[in-house]
């Protein structure tokens, strides 16, 4: 396929490295003119990149940039383009502009993906999607040089529900692991025998498997995804659960908790420094 790649962070980038590994022919376009630079994937510019396209993969930080791209490429694509959506959205916003598309013979996948840079870059994604069902084939068949696993989670903007269910729910991990890290602590076990138990034990998760021994008892915090999106996601998923009025009281605590987080490290830290502040450490 002739894959166009929207977005070249820490996401896109080795996203795109892995396609073109496959045997597509991948261009890449970002905003960030050092992001074009650096790589062998570049694109002139969007009309380029559309006018070359079978299929779009985007990663992009938030529905204003997605829905900025896409406008753009809406007003230059011809019918039967994939437009395949990773970056983590408004559920509304996405199904706004798949049904946008939809009008004008695009398919649009909302795919958000967890996994991290380290996942994209060893294709070991989790793919979640959302869209109508004629299309998933098509993304299902793109993402599978990226992905661990691909769930079908709905129609439009089901992927992205997904998606912030999920990091809601691994902010939570990630405060409680803290606390239990600090509680530990505070009666006397080390913190890398502690982890090395929980991890083991009925109370493991992601967070405490992979993120302590990765990211926080190394002190490296280098996971490639910040404190600043990981707030956005949390926001996103509060005003979802606000809008059809299931948030639970522990989901709330971690909105409160996440924003605490973003004021006290600043948006550009490694959000696993969640687990620092349920330590109660500055």
């Amino acid at each position: 396929m002739r894959i166009g790649s929207i977005g070249l962070g820490a996401m896109g980038r080795p996203m795109a490295e892995r396609l073109a590994a496959a045997g597509h022919a991948v261009a890449g376009l970002d905003r960030d003119p050092a992001r074009r630079a650096d790589g062998a994937m570049p694109a002139a510019d969007l009309a380029e990149l559309v006018a070359g396209a079978d299929a779009l993969l985007l990663s992009l930080p938030d529905s204003p940039a997605v829905e900025a791209v896409m406008e753009g490429v809406l007003a230059r694509a011809a019918p039967g383009l994939l437009v395949v959506d990773t970056s983590t959205a408004d559920p509304l916003s996405t199904r706004a502009i798949q049904a946008r598309a939809a009008e004008r013979g695009v398919a649009f996948v909302d795919a958000p993906v967890s996994g991290g840079a380290t996942g994209a870059a060893e294709g070991r994604l989790l793919a979640m999607l959302g869209g109508a069902d004629a299309d998933l084939d098509r993304a299902e068949a793109l993402l599978a040089p990226l992905t661990r696993q691909v769930v079908r989670c709905g129609g439009p903007g089901a992927g992205n529900v997904a998606k912030l269910v999920n990091n809601l729910l691994c902010s939570a991990h990630l405060l409680l692991a803290g606390e239990a890290l600090a509680l530990g602590e505070a009666a006397g076990l080390d913190p890398r025998a502690l982890a090395a138990v929980l991890a083991a034990g009925s109370g493991r998760s992601a967070a405490i498997e992979t993120n302590l021994p990765a990211w926080v008892l190394s002190g490296t915090y280098d996971s490639g995804f910040t404190m600043g999106l990981m707030a956005k996601d949390v926001r996103l998923a509060r005003a979802l659960g606000e809008a059809v009025a299931a948030l639970g009281p522990l989901s709330r605590a971690t909105a409160a908790s996440v924003a605490q987080g973003e004021a006290r490290f600043g948006a550009a830290a490694d959000f696993n420094r969640l687990v620092d502040l349920g330590r109660g450490e500055a």
